[in-house]
């Protein structure tokens, strides 16, 4: 199996027709037509697919038992996202196996291909979910009365796809077994570009929350409420989207500091109305917890400010936080040793390694990605890039699995 060729076999499942790009929502068609895809390569391979309680999909290669060396990434797109945001790493993963087993390779420790549920978070909100309900960092019952935007709970969509909801939750013999994880995924920045390398590995990841952020003013109409009578809610968040830039950019210098509201939701929403409530969803980073924590409330401070200014109130909802994760070292040294001594870089991006760094080692491998864009119609990476990272990944398993339990 050739990575680019597998890519190209799924370039059209779940194109979106108005924001371009794909958009793969974990249990709606598209992502489920992937997730088929995935079961049927991987059965081609002679793979042992096997669906867990939370919605992850793990195609075995040998028994399973302890010391598991698990590969992978993740199939679901944010809405209009790129064609290589997690689909290159579970196709450069089938393409490592397929190339080990051209060569007759027999793995002295069992080795999975991993890929998992709802990495991005964009139906139910939640970053990172199969990851998360497998390590416990959320409850079973927490995620299962998640609802979508259209009202379907996360128990309702997991159904479509076999999944019973009343065993989502921690799975520690899964865990258990596992040896290492090792993610392959584009690289979400320039920094291989600026080193002029196809492939790096990760050093750590950046703490990064998400807070639901609730504007609310008096809905009125546009052509007959004076501007000084106004109690705009929509006024206010732009006055804290433009807070929130202008206090990360002053941060942002040798300590990493980023600050974004992306999703916006006027309520009603007219055009001719002045609305009632927006809903918006602040993602705050940083370097380290206590960076980003004050990087937060200095952004929490300057929208409460501004909503007292339009006459409006705030409430703030934190809906997920992850610290700043620090990926294994001793499994880090190898594999820059196995890949003779390529960069080792952080990301600002969460990915469900970070989640299972707690419970297993663990480490990433980066693509490089020639402009960087990333979670846009714009992502690339060139298919010499993409073959270099099978490669790649190829060697870590190789080496990972010759060694005997």
């Amino acid at each position: 199996m050739d990575v680019v060729e597998l890519l190209g076999e799924i370039a059209e499942i779940g194109r979106d027709p108005v924001r371009g790009g794909y958009s793969r929502h974990v249990y709606e068609p598209a992502e489920l037509e992937l997730r088929e895809w995935f079961r049927r390569k991987s059965a081609g391979l002679g793979l042992e697919v096997e669906t867990d309680r939370n919605g992850n999909i793990w195609a075995h290669w040998g028994p399973v038992g302890t010391g598991t060396i698990a590969i992978g990434s993740h199939l679901d797109s944010v809405p209009g996202g790129g064609a290589y945001d997690g689909p290159l790493g579970v196709a450069s993963s089938l393409a490592a196996v397929s190339a080990l087993m051209d060569e007759g390779f027999v793995p002295a420790q069992p080795v999975t291909v991993a890929a998992f549920g709802e990495e991005e978070g964009s139906r139910f909100g939640i970053a990172c979910l199969g990851s998360k309900l497998m390590a416990g960092a959320i409850p079973g019952a927490t995620v299962a009365a998640l609802t979508d935007d259209t009202g379907v709970t996360y128990a309702e969509a997991c159904r479509a796809d076999g999944i019973d909801p009343a065993g989502l939750g921690r799975d520690d013999e899964r865990l258990a077994s596992l040896g290492a994880f090792v993610e392959l995924h584009v690289e979400q920045g320039v920094g291989l570009a600026d080193l002029d390398s196809p492939v790096a590995v990760a050093s750590s990841i950046l703490a990064h929350g998400r807070w639901k952020l609730v504007f609310s003013g008096e809905g009125n109409h546009a052509g007959a409420t004076r501007m000084r009578d106004r109690r705009d809610p929509v006024a206010a968040m732009a006055a804290a989207v433009l807070a929130a830039q202008r206090i990360a950019s002053a941060h942002d210098g040798p300590d990493s500091a980023r600050a974004t509201i992306g999703r916006l939701t006027p309520i009603p929403g007219g055009t001719n109305v002045i609305a009632s409530r927006v809903d918006a969803w602040l993602d705050v980073r940083g370097d380290t917890d206590p960076q980003t924590r004050a990087l937060l409330e200095e952004i929490l401070e300057a929208s409460h400010a501004a909503a007292k200014e339009h006459g409006c109130g705030l409430e703030v909802t934190e809906e997920s936080y992850v610290s700043t994760v620090h990926f294994d070292a001793n499994l880090r040294e190898r594999l820059v040793e196995a890949l003779d001594g390529v960069p080792v870089l952080a990301t600002g991006a969460g990915h469900d390694a970070g989640i299972l760094a707690a419970e297993i080692p663990t480490a990433m491998l980066f693509t490089r990605n020639p402009t960087g864009v990333s979670h846009s119609p714009h992502e690339t990476a060139s298919d010499e890039d993409c073959r270099a990272g099978a490669r790649a990944l190829t060697e870590v398993v190789r080496i990972l699995a010759s060694e005997p339990r």
